[in-house]
């Protein structure tokens, strides 16, 4: 995959870096059960109230249901087409089972139309793209869409570029490094896919202009001292101004505290935290 850049006719094109998607499917091959409609819900719970600040607005898409499970198992499956996903930042691959079934999975990187994947509880060729229980995976292997309870569905490494490393074995887990560096435990039952999650040019990309994350439903962040006193804690003054106390939200609650419960239950499978060196 590369990135694509473009001549500056205007300030928007100027500094815009884009992932070149020439590589996808220009038109969907997958049946209509796999989309649903997606409403906005534009930051907003169901009484009406803000609960997530910038969102709204955007185009309208469709939700793509996506196989997070690869349960089904042992039965050999093509991929017939790579497709772009206004979900998510990875792209997605559509596969035909053996049996004309047809599914979404989030693609790995480096597969292409007309190679043949696997799902399976037992031992499988460990080529990108195919899926097995961690147990299974020996030491050092990358993987993505890693569950973090059995038959829950996949949690972990779903992301454009993320993958998870395993590190061996631990009785009846398995040793997992995070993205985030944390190191933890995750039952050897839980399934994962080898190989990393496609598009991990998407860190690298530069929309150009404001317009564009508009239309994706993100709308502006303004900076606490740009407001007044009344509007946030760090609001007032002429012109830009410390805060002169720590950092605030709009709120009056600090921020950059740990939220993390100390005496949650699954605390115990972690063996290093994100935030220790």
């Amino acid at each position: 995959m590369a990135l694509k850049r473009y001549k500056p006719t205007t300030p928007g094109r100027r500094g815009a870096v884009r992932v070149d998607r020439k590589h996808l499917a220009k038109k969907t091959k997958a049946p209509k059960n796999l989309f649903a409609p997606l409403k906005s819900k534009a930051g907003r719970n169901n009484q009406g109230k803000v609960t997530v600040r910038h969102r709204g607005g955007g185009v309208k898409v469709k939700y793509r249901k996506i196989d997070l499970k690869r349960d089904k198992f042992d039965i050999p499956a093509k991929v017939i087409s790579l497709e772009y996903d206004p979900n998510r930042t990875a792209f997605i691959a559509l596969l035909q089972y053996a049996d004309g079934e047809k599914r979404f999975i989030i693609a790995p990187e480096g597969i292409k139309v007309g190679d043949e994947l696997v799902s399976s509880k037992g031992e499988v060729p460990l080529e990108v793209g195919n899926a097995t229980l961690l147990k299974n995976i020996p030491s050092g292997v990358y993987v993505h869409n890693v569950e973090l309870y059995p038959g829950r569905g996949a949690q972990l490494a779903r992301a454009a570029g993320a993958s998870v490393q395993v590190q061996g074995r631990v009785g009846k887990y398995v040793q997992l490094k995070m993205p985030s560096g944390e190191i933890r435990l995750v039952h050897g039952n839980c399934l994962a896919t080898i190989g990393i999650a496609s598009n991990a040019e998407h860190l690298h990309e530069n929309l150009g202009k404001a317009g564009v994350k508009r239309l994706r439903g993100i709308r502006p962040t303004v900076r606490g001292v740009a407001m007044h006193a009344q509007a946030h804690p760090h609001g007032g003054g002429e012109g830009r101004t410390g805060t002169g106390r720590p950092a605030k939200d709009p709120w009056g609650n600090r921020i950059g505290k740990r939220t993390r419960k100390k005496k949650r239950p699954s605390t115990k499978f972690i063996i290093k935290p994100r935030w220790r060196k």
